[in-house]
């Protein structure tokens, strides 16, 4: 039996709590159902097991704007496959812009170097507007595609919002993207206009995007335009293409619009395509609907996230990750958000938190491989009078990142670990402003999410690990992938275990707080002598070493011999991998884990492999030591969607000699 901290280290005041939108939508089911729920616990069950009132009220607490009419929730409880609210059209788009005011400020744009720019709405609508028109111009049909390469920069923002708003389909990947990358998510969904950079900077260097540029276009011929974004006049003349080649700047010049319009589209209309990381095959094109998001992200922005009109909002993200795109989704409940273009730590570890503190960020969103880098460095926070929440993603928080945060930051604030990912651009377990928050636990399961946890035979389990499994389906599940017209990838992807049951992938265990614990991905669980071991144990285990900055660890089976699990560390500055130090993380993994966790092998390494959004690379790293060759992985284009793939050439010369 697990042990789970008995007090928690954060809990909201009565005015916080009364404060809440999701106080308030709890009282406004109370009433309208005459129910008398009396905390997050029980809404949690009404929603799950009344799923249908609950979808549909939404749409009424939040005045969603929509034509038609509906006579079902949905068609069917049997997934895949599950339409909402057919006969009703709406936009995305429309409800984004719905709370603006002409003269306020929309965004920030901030970069490494630059004063933040302030970007007011009269702008945003007035460029979204512009470019509408010139997309119309081109004669696309409603459904087409238009891709981004762009950096988190307000350009990329206002071609989002001119996309969606004319019923096109949107997609995009940041410019630390490599050519192979971009073309294995591109090419599969067809586009016919690419909206992209010559040129980003990144940790103050800048890296000039030409060649990769003119590798994507040759790759994908369905592209029928271009336009490229703050190229200078030496650059454009050095990109050349078939291709009729715009300036964002031209463009913009010409016959400034005012008023963006919305094309209204039915529920299950596709409005942007996100694609998994491609580690383990072809990028699967992740396609979601523009009433499925609108709901989901009324929803958790404001019930969950409790953000609130002029807020501002901040996350640490790349238009290549789904929290860009929920980023935007703040804009539902009337924030202001900021766009950060940039190295996180760069020029050092505690430049963002001075952003926040200069700009009076409300709520402030990052990883928590960043947290940890903050806690090695022994970052001193400012005092971050303004601050609200602290949200994290991308990997499971550790309980020593919950201690440093309370510790640092000199009043109260709600940290919300969440987790969710690409596959529903949303968290199914997260925040609760109404709950308290226990170290190292994942406040709740989120409204409307039917999440359990299985056995590997199906049986649900309690206060122990299991699958991660949803068993009700939601509207923000992908209508489907692009370029999978019988739907047997999708079905692989999620149904296959358990039939008809949405299996994520992640390893979870449902506390007696109703709390949650992720102990990491099932498709990189380590299985030694029979026993199941979570990655993130061990990482949090290594993670109490202050000589050790980040690690990695992989389990090889073997059908000859014993199976072979090795460590790898990246080291503090100046420090060797002695066998005292070797002792030391082996004894430190058995006392907080078990004998079982200790690795046979550690090796120093100079860097741990990342996505661009943050993720730890366990699967790459194993096909090299399971004898797949770095070239191999070269050619599938795995490395172009790596933050540092130069590290790969270290891993592979160890595995030679392995």
């Amino acid at each position: 039996m697990n042990s789970y901290p008995a007090s928690p280290i954060f809990s909201p005041s009565n005015e916080d709590i009364e404060s809440s939108h999701l106080f308030h939508f709890l009282q406004w089911v109370n009433k309208k159902y005459l129910l008398e729920l009396e905390d997050y616990d029980a809404l949690w069950r009404w929603s799950v097991e009344h799923k249908e009132a609950f979808w549909s009220d939404l749409l009424h607490y939040f005045k969603v704007s929509y034509q038609g009419a509906y006579l079902n929730v949905t068609n069917s409880d049997a997934m895949p496959g599950v339409r909402w609210f057919d006969g009703i059209t709406l936009n995305y788009a429309e409800h984004l812009l719905r709370n603006k005011l002409p003269d306020d400020i929309a965004l920030i744009a901030c970069d490494e170097s630059a004063t933040p720019r302030y970007v007011y709405w009269k702008d945003v609508e007035s460029q979204a507007a512009t470019l509408q028109k010139w997309l119309l111009s081109k004669k696309l049909a409603m459904g087409d595609r238009v891709v981004a390469y762009l950096p988190n920069i307000p350009e990329a923002t206002i071609s989002l919002l001119s996309t969606i708003s004319t019923g096109l389909v949107w997609s995009s990947c940041s410019p630390d993207f490599g050519s192979a990358s971009v073309i294995n998510r591109f090419r599969q969904i067809e586009p016919k206009v690419l909206i992209a950079v010559a040129k980003y900077t990144y940790g103050g260097k800048q890296f000039n995007r030409i060649q990769e540029l003119k590798d994507i276009i040759q790759s994908i011929p369905s592209l029928e335009v271009v336009v490229l974004v703050n190229g200078d006049q030496g650059m454009q003349h050095d990109f050349s293409s078939d291709l009729p080649v715009y300036t964002w700047e031209n463009i913009m010049a010409d016959d400034r619009e005012e008023n963006l319009e919305f094309k209204q589209v039915p529920f299950n209309h596709p409005m942007w395509i996100l694609y998994s990381s491609g580690t383990t095959g072809l990028p699967k094109a992740i396609t979601h609907s523009h009433g499925g998001m609108l709901l989901e992200h009324l929803k958790y922005v404001h019930f969950h996230n409790d953000v609130k009109s002029r807020e501002v909002f901040f996350w640490y993200t790349t238009t290549g990750w789904m929290m860009w795109n929920y980023l935007h989704a703040t804009w539902l409940a009337g924030a202001v958000i900021i766009l950060y273009d940039g190295h996180p730590t760069y020029p050092d570890s505690g430049h963002l938190w001075s952003l926040a503190e200069s700009l009076g960020i409300n709520h402030f969103g990052t990883s928590a491989p960043f947290i940890h880098a903050c806690i090695k460095d022994e970052l001193k926070l400012p005092a971050l009078e303004n601050l609200r929440s602290i949200n994290s993603t991308g990997s499971p928080l550790s309980a020593e990142a919950y201690q440093w945060l309370y510790h640092s930051v000199s009043h109260g604030f709600y940290l919300w670990s969440m987790s969710g990912g690409t596959d529903m651009c949303t968290a199914f377990v997260g925040g609760c402003p109404i709950k308290p928050i226990y170290i190292g636990e994942i406040q709740c399961r989120a409204l409307g999410c039917d999440l359990k946890v299985f056995d590997d035979h199906g049986h649900e389990l309690f206060n122990k690990e299991g699958e991660l499994v949803i068993v009700s389906p939601m509207p923000c599940m992908p209508i489907y992938f692009w370029n999978d017209p019988t739907g047997e990838k999708y079905k692989a992807s999620y149904f296959d275990y358990f039939p008809g049951i949405w299996r994520h992938g992640d390893w979870i265990t449902l506390t007696p707080h109703q709390g949650l614990i992720i102990s990491g991905r099932s498709d990189t669980t380590l299985k030694r002598y029979g026993v199941r071991i979570g990655t993130a144990e061990i990482y949090a285990a290594v993670d109490l070493l202050p000589n050790i900055v980040d690690s990695l660890i992989i389990h090889i089976d073997s059908d000859q011999g014993e199976p072979y699990m090795p460590l790898f560390v990246k080291l503090a500055g100046g420090v060797a991998l002695n066998e005292d130090l070797r002792t030391t993380i082996k004894k430190t993994i058995r006392t907080h884990c078990s004998p079982r966790h200790v690795p046979d092998e550690i090796y120093a390494v100079k860097d741990i492999p990342y996505t661009l959004s943050g993720k730890k690379m366990e699967a790459p790293i194993k096909k090299l030591f399971k004898g797949i060759t770095l070239i191999e992985l070269i050619e599938k284009g795995i490395t172009g969607s790596m933050r540092n793939p130069d590290v790969l050439q270290e891993y592979e010369m160890l595995a030679s000699k392995n």
